[in-house]
């Protein structure tokens, strides 16, 4: 009797592991997800990426998560151009509450900038499409300034590219005033109004604008390429935006925030050939870019479907609308060799997952 249930004890557990490891991703009974593991590895033995961490999620229930190399659950990463859309979201806070409005113009609230790029607006700055210079010109310092403040006072001397709304530039200069904009809205440093409105509600404790540390030294607050986090903290701002601003159970962003974000805010900017969505998705598309977000497909209606902000140095965040999915790739290219670029490897990622589903309907 006692050996009966020692074995029905010893089931029991083998069955609450399972349960707990099918809650913890691993559903893989449900998708095999086996091609989306093998390319990750490939990358791996490949030499790009020391190591990797991805999580899918389909209709909120996670259905694969994994660690590659030297990644592990907690690893925390640079994120490059994937932490644009983490400062988007954190001025739509600002905009939610009356603090700052998209339609701000530069001036407003810098008097400094007495050229044409003081009349810019807030979502042109989100948007690339300001006229601002992508990045400080070759030769100039690098915009790793200790404070927002300083690394704006250099960039309100620089001479503007275009008129403003003209043409979509992608870079991440122009984001540092829109930072700069909401410090003086709220009397409050970027890190600490990132921290307030967008990481704490949404438990990232692993994620931050600052400081970060450069070969040259100093600490930036680069909006448009200088956050770090970890998997599960990013995969929470992720299920905010899937759930229309809701958090489990807490609304963070207004619906009509996270609607402005998705919308096409390029307008009758020129946009040249050979852009991001045109080179990963083969669309030569005008309206690619959202706030802090590309618009990398959309319906028939031009409603956004397929979302993403990609890092050049491989980390990939994602929501595919259309199979209820979103997911994040977290890695840091180490190798360049054989003419790999993470910023186009990446994105093959949701079409992979795509083909899964799809096979299994």
């Amino acid at each position: 009797m006692r050996i009966i249930k020692a074995y029905l004890l010893i089931i029991t557990a083998c069955l609450l592991v399972t349960a707990i490891n099918a809650q913890d991703g691993n559903q893989k009974l449900l998708y095999d997800l086996t091609s989306v593991s093998n390319k990750i590895q490939g990358w791996v033995d490949s030499g790009h990426y020391n190591g990797a961490s991805i999580i899918i999620v389909k209709d909120n229930k996670v259905i694969y998560k994994n660690y590659f190399g030297d990644y592990k659950r907690g690893t925390v990463a640079y994120i490059a151009s994937a932490g644009k859309w983490l400062a988007a979201a954190t001025i739509a806070v600002l905009v939610d509450e009356g603090k700052l409005s998209w339609d701000d113009k530069v001036i407003k609230w810098l008097p400094g900038f007495t050229d044409v790029k003081g009349q810019a607006t807030l979502r042109q700055l989100f948007s690339h499409t300001a006229g601002y210079p992508d990045y400080q010109p070759k030769g100039a310092h690098t915009d790793n300034y200790q404070t927002l403040k300083e690394s704006v006072q250099h960039i309100a001397d620089l001479p503007a590219d275009t008129l403003p709304g003209t043409k979509f530039k992608y870079g991440g200069l122009a984001m540092q005033v829109a930072g700069r904009m909401a410090e003086l809205a709220t009397g409050k440093d970027w890190e600490t109004i990132f921290q307030e409105k967008i990481a704490k509600p949404l438990a990232m404790p692993h994620t931050h604008f600052t400081p970060v540390d450069t070969i040259e030294g100093g600490h930036a607050p680069m909006l448009g390429g200088g956050a770090r986090t970890d998997l599960q903290g990013y995969a929470n701002f992720l299920s905010m935006i899937f759930n229309n601003g809701v958090y489990k159970g807490k609304r963070i962003l207004s619906i009509k925030a996270i609607k402005e974000m998705q919308a096409d805010q390029v307008g009758n900017a020129v946009v040249n050939p050979g852009e991001y969505v045109e080179c990963s998705r083969g669309s030569n598309r005008k309206d690619i870019y959202g706030l802090g977000e590309w618009r990398e497909e959309v319906s028939t209606k031009g409603e956004a479907v397929l979302i993403s902000s990609p890092g050049w140095a491989g980390a990939y965040p994602w929501i595919d609308k259309t199979n209820g999915v979103y997911g994040f790739f977290l890695t840091r290219i180490s190798n360049f060799k054989n003419g790999f670029s993470s910023f186009y490897a990446s994105p093959v990622l949701p079409m992979m997952v795509r083909d899964v589903i799809k096979a299994k309907q």
